[in-house]
């Protein structure tokens, strides 16, 4: 089996996480696109500790297109250096790994 990934990288607002979900879906990038706003994120930038309101996108996606989503991404990110993470997902129902996998021939 393919493995499943989770992508998430972090917006400035929802439009922002909305136009990149929806160019990682249409690329075949990633099956499915979450926009989760209400995150607050304090960080470390450049020596200062740092508190901005941000929106959450997370990925349903496949390891073996990773470096092509993680382009995308940085293409059409306005942060200097976004945060993109993956997390390995461990287990999915058939149902659910068979549509992923079909919905990211990237």
């Amino acid at each position: 089996m393919t493995q499943m990934i989770e992508v998430e990288v972090n917006c400035p607002d929802v439009e922002t996480a909305r136009a990149i979900g929806r160019a990682a879906v249409e690329a075949g990038l990633a099956a499915c696109g979450n926009v989760i706003a209400g995150v607050e994120s304090v960080y470390l930038w450049q020596g200062r500790v740092e508190s901005d309101p941000e929106v959450t996108l997370r990925l349903k996606s496949r390891a073996g297109v990773f470096d092509r989503l993680c382009a995308l991404i940085g293409r059409m990110h306005p942060y200097e250096l976004p945060a993109i993470v993956a997390l390995p997902v461990l287990a999915a129902n058939p149902g659910y790994a068979d549509w992923l996998e079909s919905g990211t021939r990237g």
